[in-house]
């Protein structure tokens, strides 16, 4: 049996330019829920897919042949049987273990399957480490959206065991469903209809509307075109106007001096700024790098915890009262400089507080709290040490750029052979 599984080699489709060039609004009116870990965002997807008549759009970094992902390739499967365009869009690093045989049945059934960036194994080693599709987004419908930092994987799940992920999503209805739509329909590289409101702006909205009622949502993302710095813009925008609280929470802290400088300069001038680091995590070297940065919040007031239950995944923040971020985007080199991400800013104070309340719960009850007053022993020597890695590190996508691996194009489809 013959499968056609797309693969995509590019950061953006590169036919489209007004796509690739677009800018997103503010939009007002939008109901937005938290989503808690794998127990709240799994079944609130699923059932969005269940009950989807006409298009489902998948993007993820990670999806694996496990419980969570054999319930996902069910459900696809169903919806594409009954009529529904699928279109699965998968990176090739983080979902670079999926057999040809669970691949093949989804596109068996119709599902639209797309790899970004697939790569062999070179002596058994994956060898596409950069430049990752790591955003998380689903849309059903073009009438509900869900994004944030969640994969489609067990680890997601507390019946995980101690590993298990601690993470956070958001589920949006209304207009801001369309930005998302659209926004994950160009990115698969399918034709977009270009209307009133989706043509290119000459001048970005502003990081921080004029108007401040709630439900306003505006989608942000970074690719390594004309948004590389969107995200990372729109923290150091939300930390300057800062006045009452900052709360972040972030599984890789690494950021460059800019956005370090912004957290510092909210605390000293009197806002109160946690920071929720990993304090079990995943990967040792994050928790090493973000702390050669501690001694350096620390000594303006910033208050540090090291979430110590199980690893912390989230990609989230607030800003006092009405301000909050969700997505895929971490705060190091990778996210900021080369992966492809994506989060939402929502201004809406409800939402913030439903956030900060469950960030409180974490920082009071699961986390160990850094002391104010540390040795300076070698601090200096490491903070140097951390600005020259990041900064090598900002440099990366431009010497990556000349790999052939990199040039942006799409490549054919490809047939496979399985037996079923």
């Amino acid at each position: 049996m013959n499968v056609a599984v797309e693969h995509i080699a590019t950061d953006q489709p590169p036919d489209d330019a007004k796509v690739r060039d677009l800018d997103y609004g503010w939009q007002p009116g939008n109901r937005i829920e938290l989503l808690e870990n794998g127990e709240a965002y799994f079944p609130a997807v699923f059932e969005a897919m269940r009950q989807a008549q006409r298009e489902i759009l998948l993007e993820t970094f990670i999806l694996f042949e496990d419980k969570v992902g054999h319930e996902l390739q069910g459900i696809l499967i169903e919806a594409a049987q009954r009529g529904v365009k699928v279109i699965v869009s998968l990176d090739g690093f983080g979902c670079g273990e999926l057999s040809p045989a669970f691949l093949g049945e989804l596109a068996e059934a119709g599902v639209a399957v797309q790899m970004f960036d697939p790569a062999a194994k070179l002596v058994g080693i994956r060898t596409n480490w950069f430049r990752r599709l790591h955003r998380k987004i689903v849309v059903v419908d073009a009438a509900v959206a869900f994004i944030g930092g969640i994969n489609f994987s067990a680890d997601h799940l507390g019946d995980f065991g101690p590993e298990a992920k601690q993470d956070y999503a958001v589920q949006v209805s209304g207009p801001a469903v369309a930005d998302l739509h659209h926004f994950a329909l160009a990115q698969s590289g399918r034709q977009v209809r270009t209307r009133r409101g989706w043509r290119r702006r000459q001048q970005r909205p502003s990081l921080w509307p004029t108007h401040t009622d709630d439900g306003l949502v505006r989608l942000i993302y970074r690719d390594n075109l004309q948004h590389r710095d969107d995200i990372e813009e729109a923290y150091i925008h939300a930390l300057s106007k800062a006045q009452k609280r900052v709360v972040i929470a972030n599984a890789y802290f690494f950021p460059g001096y800019r956005l370090l400088r912004e957290i510092r300069n909210a605390a000293r001038r009197g806002v109160q700024v946690q920071l929720i680091m990993q304090g079990q995590p995943d990967v040792l070297l994050a928790k090493l790098a973000a702390r050669m940065l501690y001694d350096y919040l620390l000594k303006d007031g910033v208050v540090i915890h090291e979430y110590c239950q199980r690893p912390l995944h989230g990609k989230v923040a607030l800003v006092d009262d009405d301000w909050s971020t969700v997505g895929s985007s971490n705060l190091d080199p990778l996210s900021l400089s080369l992966n492809l991400e994506a989060n939402v800013l929502i201004r809406d104070h409800a939402f913030n507080q439903q956030l900060y309340e469950s960030l409180e719960t974490l920082a009071r009850n699961h986390c160990q709290t850094m002391p104010e007053k540390r040795k300076p022993r070698l601090w200096l020597w490491r903070l140097t040490v951390g600005f020259l890695v990041f900064h090598v590190m900002r440099h990366f996508p431009a010497l990556t750029g000349w790999l052939p691996a990199h040039k942006p194009r799409l490549k054919p489809f490809e047939s496979q052979a399985h037996d079923h």
